[in-house]
């Protein structure tokens, strides 16, 4: 695993944006798993004036989410979707039929969950971009007894619901539940890239580098991880 400090969140967002174009225009058909949430926005940035600089193109980009709300459905604002195409799709030249996500409106959940493990199963993601929750948690695989392995339905922890919060206009409509990845799955991406920045992370940064392999804290399995760079800012 190599880990990456550095003082400020431009600096991060700028580093890990270049591993991804890198990696980009050495495979112009690339599959990309991307997260959401506030730390990645600064790499979307930088990739979208890569894009329009002339540096990298999408077009032949194929990416996987992460994770959605469970009875959000794209066109809601919270949505994940509808932070992806906000926050990177609409802005590159990417082919929709190319950008994979979990339903939240799906009649069946296990039924959409087994459909995206066996998407993700015949194409593979070769560079997956992570966050971490102050608890530890990637994706939505939330501290457990146990390493949940494929996609699943999963009853959001106490500690998430508050943090993403600050994204509604009260903590009561915040979504309980959510369709996300499993940590088998993520682990299965060639290269692994996770960002986190600010002083509330460090303590979860601190034990997935050094701590105990253990679903109490669900990063820490990226230890054993081939290729698996973690990129942390102060600020």
């Amino acid at each position: 695993m190599k880990y990456i400090e550095l003082d400020t969140y431009d600096k991060l967002s700028e580093v890990a944006s270049e591993l991804i174009s890198y990696e980009i225009k050495n495979n112009p058909s690339l599959v990309l798993g991307l997260a959401t949430g506030s730390s990645p926005v600064g790499i979307y940035q930088n990739l979208i004036k890569k894009y329009k600089n002339g540096e990298i193109s999408f077009k032949n980009i194929k990416t996987f989410n992460l994770d959605e709300y469970l009875g959000l459905d794209s066109d809601n604002n919270q949505s994940y979707r509808y932070f992806m195409q906000k926050n990177l799709f609409d802005q590159i030249d990417i082919n929709s039929e190319n950008i994979n996500f979990l339903n939240g409106v799906c009649i069946d959940a296990d039924e959409e969950c087994s459909r995206y493990d066996k998407l993700i199963d015949n194409i593979g993601i070769d560079v997956q971009v992570l966050g971490i929750g102050i608890n530890g948690h990637i994706a939505f695989n939330e501290p457990s007894d146990s390493f949940a392995k494929t996609t699943h339905v999963v009853k959001l922890a106490e500690k998430t619901i508050q943090a993403n919060s600050r994204f509604f206009n009260h903590i009561s409509e915040v979504p309980t539940k959510a369709l996300t990845m499993g940590i088998k799955q993520i682990f299965k991406s060639k290269k692994i890239i996770l960002v986190a920045n600010g002083k509330n992370k460090k303590d979860a940064i601190e034990k997935m580098l050094k701590g105990e392999i253990t679903p109490n804290m669900p990063a820490s399995i990226l230890q054993l991880h081939s290729d698996c760079t973690v990129i942390y800012s102060k600020e």
